[in-house]
């Protein structure tokens, strides 16, 4: 079996080889015979990484110990801030607003916004408890992989890097439309068109490519350089929204508002989940703890004034745009930049798109950024390749896996258009986002060896009822029209399993430093509108996410359970032999001493 050190050996010299041990150094792999001994004993491995968690301090100095060199610390709340701006505020504001004001919600588009905003601040306080207590590179992976388990964290680890390579490249695309509204073209102007591919992937895009190249440059240059660079773009960035909100105003006109919802409350929820897109990437800012000055302080300043700096602009941006312009006549892929032109403002237009230029590039630059680290604790778990764990000497930057990322990231972009992005990228992120909310109930209410078997089994059976009641809710609005009978069911047992678990179980820990408030009902209040909202979302998204997660499990039991297994194993042995060899140290001193 290879030792832990023997592994974190490979990662430190062969950072930028490309040998079969940087990719599969493990035991199971060194052979065809081990190989198939492995697939054969793919019950008992599984069994193992389903019931095993990890443990905080592992992750904080054993799993980040595997990348070789450490990442540089010389992050602070201000750096957080604006990494939380520039990562949220692009794509989705600028271009999903139309989208989903046209089509589904009209001018209540604004209360979309304060639906999916309370959902995204909900998540925000989960992950600040999480990123305060383990303040590494992995995010909600790391914080899974402690409270839920080796297993439910890989199935996580995937859909997280669905959502950022799925949320880069909806927001270059967006790049590429606003660009081509800049230069005085229509949005699809600059783009290849190749009908053999058909409507929804045949509209090719080389700029969105060439954006993300750039992109990856910044992203493996510095992390305190990019942070300049974004803070930079995002206090400009900021100032183009003021004016978009004043100068829209000073041209509105009252009537647009006089039919508010013309879809109805449906309308109004089924935006609300298309439109939590305009919040992905505060999760991003989780990934930087690892890098932080005083994560304790920092990190709870940086995520919640980002979050609420972020839902004031967009509610004010919506309201402007509907107020500028009928709903039905707005545009769905360069709304702010049409609306201008269409109100005789032609020239502000390029106002706009600049404006919303800089916003797409911060968003993929703290996109890259994040999606990077993720991958980096990932591959340090053995779940992927430890070759993408490697953390630069020179940069203190994980560069191997920003290359990866972005390279995926820039392919999809290249062929995909961005309503298939959109939708499937909530139905990702929303599941990651209830499972984060779980597990902070978990992080709580369950520590093993101190919880009695009695709290642990009303535990269990309240969080199963909280899961239960909000699925149900999800599932009654999603196939009825109007009803309301099935909520006065699920809703109470919703309301009555988390007053139980308020009530019945003591709670078996408190944060050190950072946490969240009213335990559990902003957790459960998270599981809750996470899960209704995925009932808005329509039926082939949730297919593509089938279909992912099917392939996420293929290559588990084919590659990562095998890998994974044998790391803990190692990384066990090791330990033993540690113990082992510094009871015999205290052995020889105690001998010396009687000799002497």
């Amino acid at each position: 079996m290879v030792s832990s050190g023997g592994e974190d050996g490979v990662v430190r010299r062969r950072g930028c080889s490309c040998t079969k041990d940087d990719f599969l150094p493990e035991e199971s792999f060194q052979s065809m015979g081990n190989y198939v001994k492995a697939l054969k004993e793919i019950p008992a491995r599984l069994k193992d990484r389903v019931m095993t968690r990890s443990v905080d301090a592992a992750e904080i100095h054993e799993i980040r110990a595997r990348s070789g060199h450490e990442m540089k610390r010389n992050l602070t709340w201000w750096d957080l801030m604006w990494f939380g701006i520039g990562a949220v505020i692009g794509a989705g504001i600028f271009v999903l607003t139309g989208l989903e004001a046209r089509d589904h919600a009209g001018p209540a588009v604004v209360l979309s916004y304060v639906v999916s905003g309370v959902s995204a601040m909900l998540s925000v306080f989960c992950y600040t408890e999480f990123a305060v207590e383990i303040p590494v590179a992995g995010g909600s992976f790391a914080y899974l992989r402690v409270e839920l388990g080796d297993f439910v964290a890989f199935i996580a680890a995937g859909n997280i890097i669905l959502e950022y390579v799925v949320g880069g490249a909806a927001v270059a695309r967006s790049w590429t439309s606003y660009f081509a509204t800049l230069c005085n073209h229509k949005p699809d102007d600059f783009r290849l068109i190749a009908r053999c591919l058909g409507e929804d992937y045949g509209h090719l895009d080389p700029i969105a490519v060439a954006v993300c190249a750039v992109i990856c440059i910044f992203a493996v240059f510095s992390t305190k350089g990019s942070s300049r660079l974004n803070y930079v773009a995002s206090i400009i960035h900021i100032a183009v929204i003021v004016f978009i909100v004043i100068a829209g105003l000073t041209k509105a006109n009252p009537k647009n508002y006089q039919d508010f919802a013309p879809y109805g409350t449906r309308g109004v929820f089924k935006a609300a989940a298309v439109l939590f897109f305009a919040y992905i990437g505060f999760d991003a800012v989780s990934t930087m703890a690892e890098e932080t000055k005083n994560p304790g302080k920092n990190i709870p300043i940086g995520l919640v004034g980002s979050m609420i700096i972020t839902t004031a602009c967009y509610c004010l941006m919506a309201v402007a745009l509907c107020l500028m312009q009928p709903y039905d006549q707005i545009d769905p892929d360069a709304p702010f930049s049409v609306a201008f032109s269409a109100i005789g403002w032609d020239w502000a237009k390029y106002i706009v798109a600049a404006g919303a230029l800089k916003g797409m590039t911060t968003v993929l630059l703290v996109g890259a950024v994040g999606q990077a680290r993720y991958l980096t604790h990932i591959a340090r778990t053995h779940m992927m390749p430890p070759w993408l764990a490697n953390v630069s000497a020179k940069t203190g930057t994980p560069i191997n896996a920003t290359i990866v990322m972005l390279a995926a990231t820039a392919l999809i972009a290249f062929f995909t258009k961005l309503n298939i992005l959109a939708d499937l990228l909530s139905v990702s992120t929303l599941f990651i986002f209830m499972l984060v909310a779980v597990g902070l109930l978990v992080r709580r209410y369950y520590v093993s060896g101190e919880t009695t078997s009695t709290n642990q089994i009303k535990f269990l059976v309240l969080l199963a009822l909280i899961l239960a009641s909000s699925v149900g809710t999800s599932v009654y609005w999603a196939l009825t029209d109007n009803e309301w009978i099935g909520y006065c069911i699920t809703v109470p047992i919703w309301f009555l399993s988390t007053l139980g678990m308020r009530l019945l179980v003591p709670q078996a820990r408190s944060p050190k430093t950072w946490g969240v408030p009213l335990v559990p009902w902003l957790p459960s209040a998270s599981i809750a509108i996470n899960i209704f909202l995925l009932g808005s979302i329509d039926k082939d998204s949730f297919i593509r996410f089938g279909i992912w997660t099917a392939i996420l499990l293929i290559y588990y039991l084919l590659f990562g359970l095998h890998a994974t297994y044998d790391a803990a194993k190692a990384a066990e042995l090791n330990k033993a032999e540690s113990k082992l060899q510094t009871a015999e140290e205290g052995g020889r001193v105690a001998a010396d001493k009687t000799t002497s």
